[in-house]
Formats: structure tokens, C-alpha cells, sequence
């Protein structure tokens, strides 16, 4: 019979936390104890994706169906372990590719099941968020937190490990999105990201750019202008005949899109009289943005916490490490949990705010 939290210790220093990740083209599997990384695998169908221009979620589910069972057990053998040292088994069952984050879910329920062990639904953009914590194991809220990722783009005051207030997000596309977008306007491939960092490495940032995203609204964003800036001035150069540099194009594009996100993310830390601001999601892997953040913190006098940029895209360490929070508060899932495609940010927050405030009394 399946009773997982017949003798779980809540306040064990150290638990060791499975976790498992298949939100979109890796199929990732870690172990943690406590914050600390025992192993990271990921068997990832990128290179695939790429022939197709982006994800195709039917080939992304045939992966995660053919690698995970593998994943898992390279992780678990990897760490040193035995399945049954494992005190939770953690898993994104949002946001995502809908067939992918099936695959994941309904393998982390049977492994659970057949080991009798607690059941942690992760939510995908709080596993970005969660890495700080696997790069620092000291750190400790109260900070900000940069998100920038393919999905969403915010700015966040964390003020305990479970309770975030949204101080901003985007109010259309996410930064990761816009990279993608002009990525193919410029004829570059998928992932968008890493080939416009290149490209722009080769240009100057002299093509001009919306000025709406330097300042003004607050904290929040906004990507919709400035990707349709980039895909008009292309156009119009093609449709008079006239050449232009695509490496500028990406440098001016890249700088437009960065330069806001770490002249709020400073803005917000010092409003917040925090010490420590700290970056989550695949944007964050971009080498202008994290050289441009260092200079700012540096300068403004903060704490910056850069996690590995393998551990700003999708991986599994980072599901393990939210999955520890939500294991010592004593959230669980229930072998009814299912996949969801999509999580809004603020209600995921607000949600789990709730949870832990329950948790408490």
C-alpha cells in the first residue's frame, strides 16, 4: 500500500531529493542532498529540434519516453546511492510541452509508487528560481531575483524561500521568446539565444532600437516592440534591396533587450535595501547579460549569485533543489497529479504562498 509519509522527517538536515525535468527538449535527471549536487544528468534532443527550426513536441515526447528510464538511472548511480536512500521524488509537472511534461510525470509517479516514496510537483519557473540556491548553499532571502527565461520575463522580491511578491514582468513577449523570434529573422538557428550572442560578438550596437524599454512602467517590460522594430528594419532593407550587418542587428537587439533587465533588476534591489540579487532561467546563460550584471552589482555594491550556466537552462538539479522547499514545508502530491501546459506566474506564487502559509499554522 502506497503510504509515503508514514515515517518522513520533515526536519532531516540533509534530504536526498530525486528530481526530474521534461518541460520541453532535455530529459533530465539529479540528486541532491540537501543543497548539495551529488549527480546531473540530461539527454537532450536539441540537435534534432534544430533541423525543424524548434520543438517539436511529438519528437520531444518520443525522446523523453526513450531516455528517462536511463536518465534516472544514471542519476541515482552517479551519486553514489541505492534507490532507497532516495526521501523524495521531485518533478515538473508545469509549465511546458504538455506531452513532454507527461512523460516525466507519469514516470516520476510510478517510481515513486513502486519505492514508496513522497511524490513533489515542481513547478518549472520555480526550479530557475530554486538554482541560486544549488550555486550559494548559504544564501538566504531576503534578495531579488532576475527571471528571464523563454517563457516569462519578472523581476521578484523573495522574501522567504516559499514567499515571492512580483515587483514586475513582461506585459507581452518573455526575453527568451524575443531571442528566438529575431533569431529567425536573421536566419539563425534554433536556439535562438546562444547563436544571437555570437552573431552580436561580431557587431556594434548601432542600429536604432525602441527607447520605450529604457524606463517607465515601473518594473515591468516589454519585448513585442522591440522584436517588431528588428523584424521591420530587416524587411524593409530587403524590400529596397539594400544590405545591412546582421551582427549589428544582434548586438543592438541584444543590448536593447539586456540593458533593461539589469537596470531594473539594480533598481529594485536597491529599493528593496536588499544586499543580494540573484538570476533564474535560459536567458540568463547569455554572456552579455551576466558580464552586464556583474559590472552593475559590482558598482551598485551588491551581492550577485550567477549560478552555472548549465544550471540557468533546463535542468533536473534545479527541480531537485525547489523540490527540497517544498519538502520541508510538507507539500506532496498526490498520485492524481497530472501535467499542465501552462502556470501563470503570478497565481503559481500566490498558490504556494497560500500552501505555506498553511504549513505554519
Amino acid at each position: 500500500m502506497y503510504n509515503p509519509l508514514e515515517n518522513i522527517d520533515l526536519h532531516k538536515p540533509e534530504p536526498i531529493i530525486l528530481g526530474i525535468e521534461s518541460s520541453c527538449d532535455e530529459t533530465a535527471a539529479a540528486v541532491i542532498k540537501g543543497r548539495k549536487i551529488l549527480s546531473d544528468e540530461i539527454a537532450s534532443s536539441a540537435s534534432l529540434q534544430a533541423e525543424y527550426g524548434g520543438v517539436v513536441p511529438e519528437l520531444a515526447s518520443r525522446a523523453h519516453t526513450d531516455e528517462v528510464a536511463k536518465v534516472v538511472e544514471r542519476a541515482v548511480k552517479n551519486a553514489g546511492i541505492t534507490y532507497a536512500d532516495i526521501d523524495a521524488v521531485a518533478v515538473t509537472y508545469g509549465a511546458g510541452l504538455l506531452g513532454a511534461l507527461l512523460v516525466g510525470v507519469s514516470f516520476a509517479k510510478a517510481f515513486a509508487y513502486a519505492l514508496n516514496k513522497p511524490l513533489i510537483a515542481v513547478n518549472h519557473i520555480r526550479g530557475h528560481l530554486a538554482a541560486a540556491y544549488l550555486d550559494s548553499p548559504d544564501l538566504q532571502p531576503p534578495f531579488v531575483t532576475l527571471l528571464a527565461s523563454g517563457g516569462h520575463t519578472a523581476i521578484l522580491y523573495a522574501k522567504s524561500e516559499s514567499e515571492f511578491e512580483i515587483l514586475g514582468a513582461t506585459l507581452d513577449d518573455a526575453a527568451g521568446e524575443a531571442f528566438d523570434k529575431v533569431a529567425r529573422v536573421l536566419g539563425l538557428k534554433y536556439p535562438g539565444g546562444p547563436h544571437i550572442e555570437r552573431t552580436a560578438q561580431e557587431g556594434e550596437a548601432n542600429v536604432p532600437m525602441p527607447k520605450m524599454l529604457k524606463g517607465g512602467g515601473g518594473y515591468n517590460f516589454s519585448y513585442s516592440g522591440l522584436k517588431t522594430a528588428v523584424i521591420n528594419y530587416c524587411h524593409t532593407k530587403d524590400q529596397k534591396g539594400e544590405s545591412y550587418s546582421k551582427a549589428d542587428v544582434a548586438a543592438s537587439f541584444q543590448s536593447a533587450a539586456v540593458d533593461v533587465l539589469v537596470e531594473k533588476t539594480v533598481a529594485a534591489a536597491k529599493e528593496k535595501g536588499v544586499a543580494t540579487v540573484t538570476v533564474g532561467g535560459g536567458v540568463a546563460a547569455n554572456g552579455y547579460l551576466r558580464s552586464s550584471l556583474q559590472s552593475a552589482c559590482k558598482k551598485a555594491g551588491l551581492r550577485l549569485i550567477l549560478p552555472e550556466k548549465r544550471y540557468c537552462t533546463d535542468n533536473a538539479a534545479m527541480i531537485a533543489s525547489e523540490g527540497l522547499v517544498q519538502y520541508r514545508l510538507g507539500n506532496f502530491a498526490k498520485m492524481d497529479l497530472t501535467a499542465k501546459a501552462s502556470i501563470p506566474l503570478a497565481a503559481t506564487l500566490e498558490t504556494v504562498q497560500s500552501r505555506a502559509a498553511k504549513s505554519e499554522k
